[in-house]
């Protein structure tokens, strides 16, 4: 099933899907964007369906820094939960970190991959983990 679900990324996805699709020869997909590891440092995280031949991955995840751009294995984005909540229009929206709070129609998310805090009624919270580059509900893994 697939969902519509809304980023805030920093850096521009397509730009950085047509440099690496050109530099590694395959298909590359973003994801979403999100803390790896770190809290408050979220990267744009990519996926491609072969793992990379040196060093294994198949996630990695664009940090940016001041004026830096840095890459990093993401293979963790599968271990993470993504609490989201649906506006008005049926989209849902997740807080991609830790002091990332979003008011969307009249209902709030926050915490990002440290804790889940919300408003609203507690079914308006789904459930989301990544799986080969897509979000799905943790009912439908």
């Amino acid at each position: 099933m697939s969902f519509d679900i809304r980023h805030a990324n920093i850096l521009d996805v397509d730009a950085a899907i047509r440099h690496y699709e050109k530099k590694d020869g395959v298909t590359i997909t973003y994801v979403c964007t999100t803390d790896l590891r770190q809290s408050d440092r979220p990267a744009d995280v990519f996926y491609r369906e072969t793992p990379h031949p040196e060093f294994g991955n198949k996630y990695f995840g664009l940090i940016k820094t001041g004026d830096s751009i840095y890459i990093t294995n993401a293979d963790v984005v599968e271990d993470h939960n993504f609490a989201m909540i649906q506006d008005n229009d049926g989209a849902f929206w997740y807080s991609q970190c830790h002091h990332d709070c979003l008011f969307i129609d009249g209902k709030m998310i926050d915490g990002g991959r440290e804790y889940i805090r919300f408003s609203g009624n507690a079914g308006d919270i789904k459930m989301f983990k990544v799986k080969n580059g897509q979000f799905k509900l943790e009912s439908e893994e």
